[in-house]
């Protein structure tokens, strides 16, 4: 098809990009460097409007089609942030700044998409408009939440909102996707027990914070074990006990516990938030103690819309021949909050026998590129067709 041609052609360029991107990583909102490179070259294409300092490090462009007579207008959205991970790839393009790694591939997606914007501002064949959306602070930082919060889809008055992520294991170029509930919600918690310290040959003097924690942290296995439909989705890990003494003979005063609640329902994720607080301050009672948590929610679920997740299968279909449903996925991903705004869908592409995401031998696979490119390009030439 005409647009595979051109992403071939293309190739070169777009990955010359990506590698540079790779090097150059940026956490957070902190994307000072690579929002002004895609601010740079989303105008040097001819874009028809380029906006910075959307959700703090945020660009947006907007490219007209070369008619409009539909009113319709797209989303179409890569993130931009790298991890605090240090590389261990060896590449000769690897991370230049130390404890910073695109283990991610955001690289890869900011590089599509930038692939794609010059693409679609070279030939404008669609009836409508187009919004590119690059987003810092995907990686816990909720930047797609700050964009939306900054007015990103009433300023643009964006309709319908579309975006891709690559997929280790996956052959590279293959799509998949599902509706409805796709990614977690991902919620945090933290868990103070507050006892009497002592020392350890005298455990009848103290109230145990040890054995209070250690009961909490077997007994928060039942939430999903006895009290979570089977059917249904959750995840509850504790990842963290930290004690306020190190010592080999001392009873501690105070053990904090942390961890994470993924799940795949409002509901699910109110029950799991009530039956923390109930086993840990029926723990904490139990032994003498007192207990202090801090339930922190997250990403919500992100959910594919039906009737744009159908579409968005064909147009994948179009470009690499067909088109899997994806599995449920319990990591987070904070294009939720575009999805919450505005219907829309979020596909996988593969990207080969490579690391999984956030490893540090991690590597988005470029040979990718020209798939996820036709994949954007044809969700605005199939979505706004020019008649």
């Amino acid at each position: 098809m005409p647009v595979k041609n051109r992403f071939s052609e293309l190739l070169p360029e777009i990955t010359a990009w990506r590698h540079d991107l790779h090097a150059n990583p940026e956490i957070l909102f902190d994307t000072h460097r690579t929002s002004a490179i895609v601010a740079d070259k989303l105008s040097e294409f001819g874009c028809d409007e380029v906006v910075t300092g959307i959700g703090r490090t945020g660009v947006v462009a907007v490219i007209k089609g070369k008619i409009d007579t539909s009113g319709k207008v797209i989303g179409l959205r890569a993130d931009m942030d790298a991890l605090p991970i240090h590389e261990q790839t060896g590449l000769e393009y690897s991370s230049k700044i130390d404890g910073a790694m695109h283990a991610c591939g955001h690289d890869g997606h900011t590089a599509m998409l930038l692939g794609a914007a010059k693409y679609l501002s070279e030939t404008r064949n669609f009836d409508g408009t187009v919004v590119l959306i690059f987003q810092p602070a995907e990686e816990g930082g909720a930047g797609g939440k700050e964009m939306c919060d900054d007015g990103l889809m009433e300023r643009w008055n964006i309709q319908e909102v579309y975006g891709m992520h690559n997929w280790p294991g996956r052959p590279v170029g293959a799509f998949s996707i599902r509706s409805g509930a796709f990614f977690a919600a991902t919620d945090t918690f933290e868990i103070m027990f507050e006892g009497v310290g002592g020392h350890a040959a005298k455990p009848n003097d103290t109230v145990d914070t040890m054995v209070m924690a250690s009961q909490a942290v077997l007994t928060l296995q039942t939430i999903a074990s006895r009290n979570a439909d089977p059917v249904d989705s959750l995840v509850v890990s504790v990842t963290s006990i930290e004690s306020s003494s190190k010592a080999f003979n001392v009873i501690p005063q105070r053990i904090d516990i942390r961890g994470t609640v993924r799940t795949m329902s409002e509901t699910m994720r109110d029950m799991a938030e009530k039956r923390i607080a109930e086993v840990c301050n029926g723990t904490a009672a139990t032994f003498g103690g007192s207990v202090v948590i801090n339930y922190m929610r997250g990403y919500p679920v992100m959910v594919n819309s039906d009737v744009q997740t159908e579409f968005a299968a064909q147009v994948a279909t179009s470009v690499s021949g067909g088109c899997d449903e994806a599995p449920l996925i319990m990591g987070g991903e904070d294009f939720a909050f575009m999805l919450e705004e505005r219907p829309g869908a979020y596909i996988l592409v593969g990207n080969g026998d490579t690391a999984m995401v956030h490893h540090p031998e991690y590597n988005f696979n470029d040979e990718a590129i020209p798939a996820g490119c036709s994949w954007w390009a044809e969700i605005v030439e199939k979505r706004m067709p020019a008649g």
